[in-house]
């Protein structure tokens, strides 16, 4: 075989391992129940805030701690622990998309995803007087 054939075969045979291992390291979309038989494996679930119960941030004691409870959209109701800050508007949001895996009795989350409210309603804009 030629020289080029060869470094031609370990380049492909390279490009396939990484492939492969871009599809395993991939997160896919699941729900709590999912998440949670699969401890340690990466998803993203969506859900909206449990507004009836407790949020907890404190960025005194940790700034990069903030606890919350979330609904899924199977129904099923965690507790999150965000390792970031709380975001701007949190309670504004009409769904939560969070990225992360399930360590013991809660979900860690390692990013969020908000989808805020519509400034738009049927087309129109909606106008918020100012004092």
């Amino acid at each position: 075989m030629k020289r080029t054939h060869i470094i031609l075969i370990v380049l492909i045979a390279v490009l396939i391992g990484a492939m492969i291992g871009a599809i395993n390291d991939s997160s896919s979309y699941a729900d709590f129940a999912e998440a949670f038989e699969n401890p340690g494996q990466e998803f993203h679930v969506v859900g909206q805030l449990s507004k009836e119960k407790e949020m907890s941030y404190d960025p005194m004691e940790n700034a990069d701690l903030f606890a919350f409870w979330m609904v899924d959209n199977s129904g099923v109701e965690r507790q999150v622990h965000l390792h970031k800050s709380k975001p701007q508007d949190f309670e504004r949001s009409e769904q939560i998309v969070l990225i992360g895996s399930v360590e013991g009795d809660a979900f860690h989350a390692n990013d969020i995803l908000l989808k805020c409210p519509s400034k738009y309603t049927d087309g129109e804009v909606q106008v918020k007087e100012q004092a």
